[in-house]
C-alpha cells in the first residue's frame, strides 16, 4: 500500500478537498496554522516547514518587521503580539487547524538571586499564553473535528538543570497543560504533544551562553561542552530545521494516533 498517498488523501478529505488534487508534499492544504515566536528560531523553522506543506500560516511574534519578513517569504500573514498581554492574545486568529506554542525566552540565575518578575514573565509567554491559544483555539477544532496541537517545550520539561528555575518551571507546566488537551481533545479530534529538544543552534540559546559562564564560574568557551552538551550522548546542538521536521510529522495523519506524548530530540540526554 503507498501510505503516503493515503494520508495524504486523509488530509484532503479532513480539509474538503479533492485528494487527487493534492500532491503528497501539500498535504497540509486547506489547513490554517499559528505559530508563535515565529520570526526566528524554531518558530521560523516551523513556520517554513508548515508553508511548504501546504499551510497558511499565521506568525506570531513580538518583533514586527521580522514577523513581516518571514510571512512574506511563505506567503502567511504577520500578527504583531506581546503574549505577555492577555487582551494582545485575544486579537490573535481562532480559526485554525493547527497551534504551535513555541514563544519563549530565558533568564539564568540561581534562585535565591532570581528576579520575581522575570519569573512572573516567563510563566506568563510560556504558560498562560499557550493556555489562552489552545482556549481560544479549540472550538474551531472541535466544530472541525480535527485540529493538532504542538508543544515546543524542551528536555527541560523532562529534566530540570540548576540556574533555570523559571524556564523548568514553565516548560514542566506546559508538559501538563498538552496532556490536559489530549485527554479533552481526543473525541474531537484533536491531538496536543510536547517536542522536547536539546539545545538548538538559536539565539535564544547563544544568548545564554554568558549568563551559563557566569552561573557556573566557566570561561565562555567551555560552555557548549562542559554545560550545553554535557549530558547529551550526541555531540552536537539540534538544528532548528530537525525540530521543525518532528513538529510537521505531529500535524500529519501518521501522526494521529500519537497524543499526550513527550516527544524527546534530546541527543540521548534523557536516556540517562
Amino acid at each position: 500500500m503507498d501510505t503516503t498517498r493515503t494520508t495524504e488523501g486523509d488530509a484532503a478529505r479532513h480539509a474538503g478537498l479533492d485528494p487527487s488534487l493534492v500532491p503528497a508534499s501539500q498535504f497540509l492544504e486547506g489547513r490554517s496554522a499559528l505559530v508563535t515566536g515565529a520570526a526566528s528560531g524554531i518558530g521560523r523553522a516551523c513556520a517554513v516547514a508548515l508553508a511548504d506543506a501546504g499551510a497558511f500560516v499565521y506568525v506570531v511574534d513580538l518583533a514586527k518587521e521580522a514577523a513581516e519578513r518571514v510571512a512574506g517569504e511563505i506567503g502567511g500573514s504577520p500578527c504583531v503580539a506581546d503574549l505577555s498581554d492577555p487582551t494582545a492574545i485575544d486579537g490573535l486568529p481562532t480559526t485554525i487547524d493547527i497551534v504551535v506554542n513555541n514563544a519563549g525566552l530565558q533568564h539564568i540565575a540561581p534562585l535565591h538571586e532570581f528576579p520575581p518578575d522575570r519569573f512572573a514573565l516567563i510563566q506568563k509567554i510560556m504558560v498562560e499564553a499557550p493556555f489562552h491559544i489552545i482556549r481560544r483555539a479549540l472550538p474551531y477544532m472541535y466544530a472541525r473535528g480535527w485540529g493538532r496541537i504542538v508543544n515546543l517545550s524542551s528536555v527541560h520539561g523532562l529534566r530540570a538543570s540548576a540556574f533555570k528555575g523559571a524556564y523548568v518551571t514553565a516548560k514542566h507546566a506546559m508538559e501538563g497543560l498538552s496532556k490536559v488537551a489530549a485527554l479533552e481533545g481526543a473525541p474531537h479530534g484533536v491531538t496536543s504533544n510536547c517536542v522536547n529538544p536539546g539545545y538548538v543552534r538559536t539565539p535564544l540559546v547563544e544568548a545564554q551562553v554568558a549568563g551559563q559562564a557566569r552561573s557556573h564560574g566557566i570561561a565562555e568557551s567551555e560552555v557548549l561542552e562542559k554545560i550545553m552538551l554535557e549530558r547529551s550522548a550526541i555531540k552536537r546542538l539540534i538544528e532548528p530545521e530537525e525540530v521543525a521536521s518532528a513538529v510537521l510529522w505531529l500535524c500529519s495523519e501518521s501522526a494521529g494516533f500519537v497524543t499526550g506524548a513527550s516527544l524527546p530530540l534530546d541527543g540521548g540526554w534523557t536516556a540517562h
